[in-house]
């Protein structure tokens, strides 16, 4: 019995073991299994775009065709980043702006900065098509900045983005090219009107000084 029992007690706890490491193991395997073959993302794999997604401003929350394809645009992958929104038109005074525009998207992209182009006929100098229009931006000032489709900007037609701009700012665009800075976490926004040129001394400080801001701090 005693040979017997001494052989018992190992078997048995051998058996216990097992079981509480089995017990342990089995639920936090089977969700990272369910993460595996359900193709959910864990945060990590999720990336930046989709943590920007979750922390979208109301400003950014619309979307929007895109001008070169017609394609649905959500303005939330620019959450996080410092945004100048400007209508504009291929037959102004001030269309020669897009050349400023894209120099200063081309200066500033890296730090955290995007242009946002919105075309507009409500002022009567964008007569044409967005296929038109597109290749006008690209041909004639080699436009790289995101471009959306030709739509109203002020009024009760205005897109819903111009019409919480206006809101926000108590300036909806009074003329072509007017600008918005949106700060990174969209808490701030400043108007600068027409004749506010994209390399003016007062508009670049303002993008470095949000550039520059923390969220929340701006």
């Amino acid at each position: 019995m005693a040979n017997k029992s001494s052989a018992f007690y190992p078997v048995f706890l051998t058996r216990t073991i097992v079981r509480a490491l089995t017990a342990r193991w089995t639920w936090p395997l089977a969700i990272v299994a369910a993460g595996v073959f359900t193709g959910v993302p864990s945060a990590q794999a999720a990336g930046p775009q989709a943590a920007a997604a979750a922390n979208c401003p109301t400003v950014l929350q619309h979307t929007v065709a895109r001008l070169q394809d017609e394609k649905p645009q959500s303005l939330c992958q620019y959450a996080g980043q410092v945004v100048v929104v400007v209508n504009t038109a291929s037959y102004c005074g001030f269309t020669g702006q897009y050349k400023g525009l894209e120099a200063l998207y081309n200066r500033y992209k890296d730090q955290g900065l995007v242009v946002l182009g919105f075309p507009s006929h409500d002022f009567s100098q964008e007569p044409g098509n967005n296929t038109q229009i597109a290749e006008f931006c690209e041909n004639t000032f080699g436009v790289k900045f995101p471009m959306f489709v030709k739509s109203s900007v002020r009024g009760s037609d205005a897109l819903p983005l111009f019409q919480q701009l206006a809101q926000r700012t108590q300036t909806p665009p009074r003329w072509n090219f007017y600008k918005y800075i949106i700060s990174r976490d969209g808490q701030t926004v400043r108007a600068f009107n027409s004749m506010t040129a994209p390399d003016d001394k007062s508009f670049r400080q303002e993008v470095e000084r949000q550039l520059a801001a923390r969220e929340g701090r701006s």
